[in-house]
């Protein structure tokens, strides 16, 4: 189903149950999943591929030139998974660098004006409410949750399950599971609703919490932290966050 206002490159390729709007726009090199809609005044471009039954609403914008002044035109990648929503004028911009990939993985949900940046990598689940802005290769895990009008500094990281309140300015990298708010973001204890939410167990909740009260101890650094919690860690969440601690950093830790 292509509406007759739309233009579509002959050489992409899309999926028989397809639906495109009026006015879209769908490049050459793009690939559209099974049940895939593009509302109206949608522009696909680039070495694009939008997953299986995924809508994008109208006039966001997927797969456009980097805004990085080192891009030179060169290959490289906007990947969506499947079943992710895009709300209106939401950006998602390809990859700087031969090969290189600019990701949004399944059942995500940006909100309006939602801005993903060159070479960010988004995990599955993940919520982006209004106005979020992330700089060039932010890294968010999987089912985090970004307030309305946060944004992140270029090449920070926000772990698994984690949560950023609205209008935060997150400059450093956040562990999994927790939360945090401000200008600079500032820690303010677990993401507790979402852990309930989730399934987790009291045991793997309160294994969390000892552990955020070791890292924010002001008498610990993160190495003194880190030492403490391989001393005592008896779940699967708290090696995830000594693993989040001790993987390669160019922000360094939210403390």
């Amino acid at each position: 189903m292509i509406h007759p206002t739309a233009i579509v490159h002959p050489s992409a390729n899309l999926a028989a149950d397809v639906e495109i709007g009026p006015f879209c726009i769908v490049g050459e090199n793009v690939k559209l999943g099974a049940r895939t809609v593009l509302q109206a005044n949608v522009v696909v471009n680039g070495w694009t591929e939008i997953g299986e039954d995924c809508t994008v609403y109208p006039f966001a914008t997927i797969g456009a030139a980097s805004q990085d002044r080192k891009y030179r035109g060169e290959r490289a990648y906007t990947r969506v998974g499947s079943r992710t929503v895009l709300r209106e004028y939401v950006s998602i911009q390809r990859a700087t660098g031969s090969e290189s990939v600019t990701s949004v993985g399944d059942d995500c949900l940006l909100l309006a004006y939602v801005h993903v940046a060159h070479n960010c990598v988004i995990g599955n689940g993940v919520t982006m409410s209004n106005l979020v802005q992330l700089a060039g290769h932010v890294e968010i895990g999987d089912y985090a949750l970004l307030g309305g009008m946060s944004g992140a500094h270029q090449f920070t990281r926000v772990g698994r399950y984690a949560m950023v309140g609205g209008m935060s300015k997150i400059n450093k990298d956040l562990p999994p599971f927790f939360l945090v708010e401000g200008n600079p973001a500032k820690p303010y204890g677990l993401n507790s609703v979402g852990l309930r939410r989730a399934g987790f167990t009291s045991d793997d909740r309160d294994e969390i919490k000892r552990f955020y009260k070791l890292l924010y101890d002001p008498k610990m650094n993160v190495s003194r932290a880190i030492e403490a919690m391989k001393a005592s860690v008896a779940t699967g969440c708290g090696r995830e966050i000594i693993a989040f601690l001790e993987a390669p950093s160019q922000r360094g830790i939210l403390k």
